[in-house]
């Protein structure tokens, strides 16, 4: 990261070094003066024209492009542009710069064609007694003295050199705007991409492990012992979750039915270890057949639901709430809160922190998190948009 911001700087110096000595060597080919480079670096309107055209080069890629190119407010975005083209028409950074260094008496190199007309004046003003006759170049009404050169029009001379300038300053911005928005989406995509695999990792620690296969297991053996009608149906359920979590969560984006298919069935075997004294309400609502999630996101918070809202001795209560709507997922999960059962900054546990950054990075802006604990119950309400 620091080295790809180093080199982002020393490429931004090179290229407005070698704007800032655009009007140096234009110039310098332009006039004869040997103090012409000092005129113009320390002429006002030189640092003028080089500030005109930084600030529309960052003021376009920094908050213009970002702001609504991206966000596809392109109306908006035409009529802020051509109205800094329209400033840059009557500010005239490039005419005016050349203007102020022609009359601090930097003068114009002399040409062949001036050179000429001087040795005719000198030899024969009239033209006849050169061998050659008159120059062809010459207009014999200037020898007129009832002659008056015609009135120059300034307000209709156009700063074609800035103009052209502030299109390549726009032009530039924008591909910069655009190349950086496209490293910053791949980077959020790979560290969401390791983040994922992350939290995979960690599902596969906290749930299927030893642990939670001894438990789930003697459960099953439990039943199958009494001749459960369940037996068969709990080994199913544990095959679908380690299916789940091995293969079906590589994907980037899962459907919700399959993501509320794997709680369900990690919900249904939790059931058989509780006890008498635990309340436990799971509730699927709305539309989900037709919605797209993002894998495991859900079931960081399903599992600090029985890892801690459960007790042997006491009455716990534990509500799960998940709703389609027309936009948007809204789960809601509580579970009661126990002394010495939940850490006091279980909001703030490397599960739950996990989770919030892969939130952010893979709906950013779109999604809502909200954990609380009120009248002794730990709440979670989320909410994205999708």
């Amino acid at each position: 990261m620091l080295r790809s911001k180093v080199t982002t700087f020393f490429i931004h110096a090179a290229g407005w070094l070698v704007f800032l000595g655009f009007p140096l060597l234009f110039m310098n080919r332009t006039q004869d003066s040997s103090s012409s480079t000092y005129f113009i670096v320390f002429s006002p309107y030189y640092w003028l024209f080089c500030a005109t055209y930084m600030v529309l080069f960052y003021l376009n890629a920094w908050y213009l492009v970002p702001r609504f190119v991206f966000k596809k407010r392109y109306i908006y975005y035409g009529i802020i542009v051509l109205a800094l083209l329209i400033c840059v028409y009557f500010l005239r950074p490039f005419d005016n710069l050349l203007g102020h260094n022609l009359r601090q008496g930097v003068k114009p190199k002399p040409t062949v064609t001036a050179d000429a007309a001087i040795l005719q004046d000198t030899l024969a003003p009239d033209g006849k007694n050169l061998p050659f006759g008159p120059l062809p170049h010459q207009d014999m009404r200037m020898q007129d003295p009832r002659f008056k050169p015609a009135a120059a029009h300034p307000s209709l001379n156009i700063d074609m050199v800035g103009l052209f300038l502030f299109i390549m300053i726009m032009g530039l911005s924008i591909a910069v705007s655009t190349v950086q928005k496209w490293q910053l989406t791949e980077q959020k995509m790979i560290k969401a991409e390791a983040e994922k695999a992350q939290a995979e990792l960690s599902f596969l620690k906290a749930q299927i492990n030893p642990h939670f296969l001894f438990n789930t297991l003697n459960n099953i053996y439990a039943l199958s012992v009494t001749d459960s009608k369940h037996t068969s149906e709990s080994i199913m359920k544990l095959s679908n979750i380690m299916r789940y979590v091995t293969d079906e969560v590589t994907e980037n984006q899962v459907s919700l039915q399959s993501e509320v298919g794997c709680i369900n069935d990690y919900i249904d075997l939790q059931r058989l270890r509780l006890g008498k004294k635990t309340k436990l309400t799971f509730d699927v609502s709305g539309n989900i057949g037709h919605k797209k999630i993002a894998p495991l996101v859900l079931m960081t918070f399903i599992e600090n639901v029985f890892k801690y809202g459960i007790s042997k001795h006491e009455a716990a209560e534990i509500n799960i709430r998940l709703e389609g709507g027309e936009d948007n997922i809204v789960f809601f999960c509580q579970n009661t809160i126990f002394e010495n059962g939940t850490p006091a900054n279980r909001a703030g546990g490397i599960g739950i922190a996990n989770t919030r950054q892969r939130l952010e990075h893979i709906y950013p802006g779109k999604h809502t998190l909200d954990i609380s604990t009120q009248n002794n119950l730990f709440i979670v309400n989320l909410i994205i948009n999708c």
